[in-house]
């Protein structure tokens, strides 16, 4: 997915994977990592500021998590660059969503969102 403001371009990257270690399969919690790439692929510098998740279990409740920069860093992207990481959310179903948004704020001063489009967190086997 790509930022809408037309000075900055970013495209956001994600996949996921169950941990079967670290969940009880029985009652849950049940673990996900979700592995994030932020590529900036416009001309312009900016920097990551803050994360906002919205997170949906298989029983529609929701939980919001609001935070400054992502795995304790604010990264500066210059063009072409990429940033990744890997974080983790634990669930109490077998099976859930998370979308969001990324604020970052260009050279200017300007501040713009880059949305990170609604992905699943499904144990194996859940879904059919």
């Amino acid at each position: 997915m790509s930022s809408a403001d037309s000075r900055y371009r970013f495209e956001v990257h994600v996949s996921t994977q169950f941990l079967d270690e670290q969940s009880d399969k029985e009652k849950g919690p049940y673990v996900f990592a979700y592995t994030i790439q932020i590529e900036n692929v416009g001309d312009q510098t900016a920097q990551l500021l803050s994360r906002h998740w919205v997170i949906t279990d298989a029983h529609n409740i929701v939980q919001e998590v609001r935070g400054d920069g992502v795995v304790g860093e604010q990264p500066v992207l210059k063009p072409g660059q990429r940033f990744e990481y890997t974080s983790g959310c634990p669930l109490p179903t077998p099976v859930g969503t998370m979308r969001g948004e990324y604020t970052f704020v260009g050279e200017g001063g300007e501040q713009f969102e880059v949305p990170v489009p609604e992905f699943l967190l499904s144990m194996p086997r859940t879904l059919h």
